[in-house]
């Protein structure tokens, strides 16, 4: 339609995770000081089967570090509110999916892998993803580390843990969320909140929070990362400044 300006919000909801949300809040506000350090780690169930199980080759998906990680990626770049400049990762197949064949042929995605980051303002970031651990306490685990001490968010015990280097931690902040979130989708209630602010933005005009931009500079990461699996080398990035 002529004159409308339609609006364009790519769904990574990770950052809508009520216990998350709080975890960046306080880390932007400076608890923990200028970052130096954030680690992500998630060690889950395997891969869910899909229609026509698509997921299982790196040629339908870009592989698992761009499908299923570009959402990590994207947290790491909204924590440290940063760009990443090099990327090394290190991951196989290992346990998941080895058996199983489609059209004669075996998959080829990762279960397991660590993607370490380097952004511009000189903060590390490491990703830690295992896809055969589905007895873990806590799927996912983010901490920040910075000059006054560490942050912590776990889930789904959604516990925010403040630990200052003073000996005086550390300091628990249980993040509820409500029934209703948990209810309409998935990743604790990230999927309830990223659909009412999408919904708000929609009604009253207002911007996407999450851009094409944001996209992909997050399957960017993700496919540095599968690069540096298969060659065994850093792979740089460098982002051109749309502006």
């Amino acid at each position: 339609m002529r004159g409308y300006d339609p609006l364009f919000w790519v769904g990574l909801e990770y950052r809508f995770m009520p216990p998350a949300a709080r975890f960046t809040q306080r880390v932007h506000a400076g608890e923990a000081g200028d970052i130096k350090m954030l680690s992500i780690r998630e060690h889950r169930f395997p891969f869910l089967p899909k229609v026509g199980d698509w997921n299982r080759f790196n040629r339908n998906t870009g592989g698992t570090l761009v499908e299923k990680c570009c959402h990590f990626f994207d947290l790491m770049r909204h924590i440290l509110r940063d760009e990443p400049v090099r990327v090394f990762a290190s991951g196989g197949q290992d346990v998941n999916h080895l058996e199983e064949r489609y059209d004669g042929e075996a998959p080829d995605i990762l279960d397991n892998a660590f993607v370490v980051a380097d952004f511009a303002g000189g903060a590390r970031a490491v990703l830690d993803l295992c896809m055969f651990a589905e007895g873990s306490q806590d799927q996912e685990e983010i901490s920040a580390v910075g000059p006054k001490g560490k942050l912590e968010v776990k889930l789904p015990s959604a516990n925010v843990i403040w630990s200052p280097r003073e000996p005086k931690g550390p300091l628990v902040e249980h993040v509820e969320t409500p029934a209703q979130a948990l209810a309409a989708g998935s990743h604790h209630g990230a999927t309830y909140y990223q659909m009412r602010h999408f919904h708000e933005a929609l009604t009253s005009g207002g911007r996407a929070q999450i851009t094409a931009r944001d996209g992909n500079r997050s399957v960017v990461m993700g496919a540095a990362a599968q690069e540096s699996i298969a060659t065994g080398m850093t792979v740089n990035i460098e982002f051109k400044d749309e502006g």
